[in-house]
């Protein structure tokens, strides 16, 4: 481990200011930037390799900060000034300590199922809030991995990892690009789960999702924020899942964040009963 200075912004605090905004240097480096106490705290109990630490060499750190420090291998730790601590957290309340950390490989190998999993796939999701949202619904309920697909919002942009609550480093998210790897997975994972049911979602009027048999295998395919699933995700399908609405709303559907996390918990809610 090495201990450097900034005084100044440099060619170091450059690269920690393009890891928070910049999503082509993020792969370019293959690192990325994380803020927070529990998000630190889960990237560490969960195995994630970290690059370098940073805090400010003005202030006395708190127990917290300096048993992370002493006990969490770290390549770099770099000493900021206060302000440009400040300057470098997202917060109001400055950080005390700020993280690189490596990425992991993107490759659905990665999602380690059980004998009878619940998997989910969002397709090309636009909004870092929602993504980070269903990754932490993920979490919370069970889901053994998630997968994205196309041209989405980047898994590691700081605002996906916030919204995330620290879920971000339990739950297994791979990204596919094309759909000739998505389509190769799906029909690995038939292969593997005879019994696997594909459900795609929708905001028309289809199969209620209390009504399906959520107790075997289950692929959630959760459509983008505007224009749903594609063409080909709604063939791949066994069945179109819907969550019924009052019939006096005037809403005419849910946020998918909202939809994703009502079709996990009714998963949970009947793998419970059984």
């Amino acid at each position: 481990m090495r201990t450097q200075r900034i005084y100044s912004k440099n060619a170091d605090y450059q690269k920690f200011e393009v890891l928070k905004t910049n999503r082509n240097k993020r792969y370019k480096y293959y690192e990325f930037f994380v803020e927070g106490v529990r998000n630190i705290n889960e990237a560490i109990n969960n195995g994630w390799t970290i690059q370098a630490f940073i805090y400010s060499y003005e202030k006395q750190l708190s127990r917290w900060a300096t048993d992370i420090l002493k006990n969490n291998p770290a390549e770099m730790h770099y000493e900021l000034t206060d302000a440009l601590m400040a300057d470098l957290s997202s917060k109001t309340d400055t950080s005390e300590l700020l993280a690189v950390l490596k990425m992991q490989e993107d490759s659905p190998q990665k999602i380690k199922l059980s004998e009878n999993p619940v998997i989910a796939l969002f397709d090309r999701p636009s909004n870092k809030g929602n993504l980070g949202t269903i990754i932490r619904s993920c979490d919370a309920l069970g889901i053994e991995g998630l997968v994205i697909t196309g041209h989405a919002v980047d898994l590691y942009d700081p605002d996906t990892i916030a919204a995330t609550m620290g879920s971000f480093f339990k739950v297994p998210v791979c990204r596919m690009a094309d759909n000739q790897s998505i389509q190769a997975w799906i029909s690995s994972l038939k292969e593997r789960y005879p019994a696997l049911k594909v459900i795609g979602s929708t905001a028309h009027a289809e199969c209620s999702i209390d009504q399906i048999d959520l107790t075997t295998p289950v692929l959630f395919l959760i459509g983008n924020e505007t224009d749903g699933l594609s063409n080909m995700l709604c063939e791949i399908s066994d069945v179109m899942g819907t969550i019924p609405m009052a019939s006096d709303s005037s809403a005419s559907s849910f946020n998918v964040a909202c939809a994703a996390s009502i079709m996990f918990y009714e998963a949970a809610r009947q793998r419970n009963l059984k």
